[in-house]
């Protein structure tokens, strides 16, 4: 019995640190506005923050030494005018306010009992007498590390409704999740608010633990854009009179790049120098993301249709590639923006639900679309006999497969690795799960530099008016066939100029051969 409340217990502790992750303020300055204590238990409590903060070797000194620490910094409470009416004005300590300050594989030591059934957070009578705590006071369990968790204690005086918390600095000295709640046990402080703010700082700013690797992650990406940048433009003005309009789009994709990861440098960068995120640089950062990561998709799209190099045009399907474009911005421009400007603590989980779904539907159809077109150019190089080209397709076809499949295998680590760590205790692995997107994006890229690279062998690959009237004349007639047949025997049992192409794309996105020479 006692074994099964425990369980209970430590279900009930759980569930409150979750309850902080999920509301997490994703800022080293944390602050806090009228905010309304909720209950758990037989307790009221406050999240006030969670983060991954290092420690140095030496972390002990005066206030003005330490280098990692949380500060609380003109931290008041305001209390109903109800509740302080119930004291008189000479009264001593009317009303206890505790700041818990514990690093997240010591959730276990607060509140419960360790010699009777109990799953209480606040200290009650009954608990007083058998564990020898102190009533109306947060339970919590000292072994080992006496100094943690870390308990600071406000008291209202008389009858008065605000108390200011003493500025305290809590000096950091082991490399963990550190959360903070603020917490009372007396039901009669119901409806008490909240003002202030606490500071975290690392010993490296003021980053949080678990963004504290971008800094040098987006660095070296932004280089890694840079020498791409060169070396692209080197050739790009070598053989400028060679250039397709594909190779223009990339050269695009590639400035987008550039401008992504260094404003992403440079606003974590600020962060980490002045705690703050200023809204402007961060809508800027999210808004250049938004756009790149629209463009490569429709990038690697045109190139699987062949645009540039089997036809001129995408037809009728422009518009469509359009559409889906712009609908993919606007998604991935509103999730970015609530997650990474908006108010996290206001976003519930069927929010998110709703904000993540349409973009991972989207990149879906993307990603469906990209392989189904490049079915048929392959099928139709193949008809042509355009060896080159044929060559080139497939080539990038075994790429793109190969991101598919680590993306599928990422996805799957990505599962397991939050299903195993529900209360981010590898934190300072965490950033790899998100730099993974960024640096496949980066390596898709290249290969598409590659493959396409400014020469002067670049206009073998390109649009001919020639080959293109073949093309299209193909197209129709496979798309009725269902099969690869030779441009002769297909010659022999039908006349291309009384056939019709039907449409066989599962998504309706198809274009006719009247369609191409519209465009």
């Amino acid at each position: 019995m006692v074994k099964a409340d425990h369980m209970a217990w430590r279900a009930v502790v759980g569930l409150f640190v979750l309850t902080g992750l999920i509301l997490e303020v994703k800022a080293s300055i944390h602050e806090y506005k009228n905010g309304r204590f909720s209950s758990q238990g037989n307790s009221f409590f406050f999240y006030g923050g969670s983060e991954g903060l290092y420690a140095t070797a030496n972390n002990t000194g005066t206030n003005s030494t330490v280098k990692s620490f949380i500060k609380f910094e003109s931290i008041s409470f305001k209390r109903t005018k109800e509740s302080a009416s119930r004291h008189e004005e000479m009264e001593h300590n009317t009303g206890l306010i505790e700041a818990i300050v514990f690093e997240i594989k010591d959730r276990d030591k607060i509140g419960g009992s360790t010699s009777v059934s109990s799953t209480a957070l606040c200290c009650t009578h009954d608990l007083a007498e058998a564990d020898g705590c102190k009533q109306g006071q947060i339970i919590i369990h000292h072994s080992g590390d006496q100094d943690w968790p870390k308990r600071v204690q406000i008291f209202f005086q008389g009858n008065n409704d605000v108390t200011r918390m003493t500025p305290e600095i809590i000096p950091i000295t082991k490399t963990g999740m550190y959360n903070l709640y603020f917490m009372f046990c007396d039901p009669q402080l119901k409806g008490t608010l909240i003002n202030g703010e606490t500071i975290w700082k690392s010993p490296m700013g003021y980053l949080p633990g678990r963004m504290g690797p971008f800094l040098k992650f987006y660095g070296f990406m932004s280089l890694a854009y840079l020498m791409l940048g060169l070396v692209w433009f080197f050739q790009y003005v070598r053989f400028w009179k060679d250039i397709l309009q594909l190779q223009n789009c990339i050269t695009i994709v590639i400035a987008l790049g550039m401008c992504e990861m260094a404003m992403l440098y440079f606003e974590y960068s600020n962060f980490n120098a002045t705690g703050h995120r200023p809204v402007d640089i961060t809508i800027w950062a999210v808004t250049f993301g938004a756009v790149k990561k629209t463009v490569s998709r429709l990038l690697l799209l045109v190139v699987s249709m062949g645009y540039g190099v089997v036809r001129p045009t995408l037809g009728g399907l422009t518009s469509k590639v359009i559409l889906l474009g712009a609908t993919y911005f606007f998604a991935s421009e509103a999730l970015e923006l609530v997650e990474n400007v908006g108010n996290v603590n206001d976003l519930s989980g069927k929010a998110r639900l709703f904000l993540v779904l349409p973009v991972a539907f989207l990149d879906s159809f993307f990603i469906l679309w990209i392989f189904t077109s490049l079915s048929k150019t392959l099928e139709k190089l193949q008809v042509r006999r355009s060896f080159a080209k044929l060559e080139l397709y497939r080539k990038f076809t075994n790429s793109l497969a190969l991101a598919v499949v680590l993306s599928v295998a990422w996805i799957g680590f990505e599962l397991y690795f939050q299903a195993s760590d529900p209360f981010s205790e590898r934190w300072q692995n965490a950033w790899i799960i998100t730099a993974f997107w960024t640096l496949l994006a980066f390596v898709l890229l290249c290969v598409i530099c590659v493959l396409w690279t400014p020469s002067h062998n670049a206009t073998r690959y390109a649009y001919t008016e020639e080959s293109g009237e073949d093309f299209d004349e193909d197209e129709a007639i496979a798309l009725t066939s269902g099969s690869v047949k030779s441009t002769l025997d297909v010659a022999g049992k039908v006349d291309r100029k009384e056939r019709m192409p039907v449409n066989s794309d599962v998504f309706s996105l198809g274009v006719d051969l009247e369609e191409d020479k519209r465009e």
